[in-house]
């Protein structure tokens, strides 16, 4: 199963909370990304039903950031592949079983899970960055789709691709967060990830076309 589609190499992060905003937004960007992550914000804010209206325009990533018990991460896991999310990101500091019972929900619905192994924000490095290593060599042990790596930190990903060989790598942190699409892409990104800077635009559809045809340029 294609769990997003290889067009623009371009994930929107649609945290916003508005079913409204977040319909239009998504309407606007359609061809420039190759896939929408949404989050607890928007579910939140629109319900669970607001993953399959915004499938209408690209797949989604429901960036959930699982993390619990393998019983409770098998329901979490399962909402949201049944409301229409093509994979889900999850966490993988609670231990392989866990990680493998998300993994084996997912092969149910013919899904995806991307484990974050480092986050982009600074407050990172203080916990997770230790162990992002170990938890990418996790990912590949237990069969995930792909893992999520920083791009505000582009040599974090250098080392992460080592370890994941051919899994998918998604870098979030582009745009306001200071990180670089270029960057994260030599790196060995396969996608990166921005949020801010296209939905809080005055023209999100333009915006993404740009950040869009820079990722161009890196190929």
């Amino acid at each position: 199963m294609a769990y997003m589609r290889k067009n623009t190499r371009l994930i929107l992060a649609l945290d916003v909370t508005d079913k409204n905003v977040a319909v239009t937004i998504s309407k606007e960007t359609a061809e420039h990304v190759d896939a929408i992550k949404i989050g607890y914000p928007l579910v939140l804010g629109a319900g669970l039903g607001i993953i399959k209206k915004i499938c209408e325009y690209a797949p989604v990533i429901a960036d959930f950031k699982v993390a619990d018990i393998p019983n409770t991460n098998k329901l979490i896991c399962s909402q949201a592949f049944e409301a229409g999310a093509s994979a889900v990101i999850v966490h993988g500091f609670t231990g392989s079983d866990s990680l493998f019972e998300c993994v084996k929900t997912a092969q149910e619905y013919k899904g995806g899970i991307f484990v974050v192994t480092e986050m982009s924000h600074p407050g990172a490095v203080e916990f997770m960055a230790p162990k992002a290593l170990e938890l990418a060599a996790l990912a590949v042990e237990c069969k995930a789709q792909g893992v999520v790596a920083p791009a505000t930190r582009p040599d974090r990903v250098k080392q992460i691709r080592k370890i994941v060989g051919n899994l998918t790598i998604i870098s979030p942190g582009v745009g306001a967060q200071g990180g670089s699409a270029a960057d994260a892409i030599r790196a060995g990104a396969d996608y990166v990830i921005v949020g801010r800077s296209i939905y809080n635009s005055k023209t999100p559809g333009r915006e993404a076309e740009k950040i869009a045809k820079d990722i161009e340029k890196c190929r």
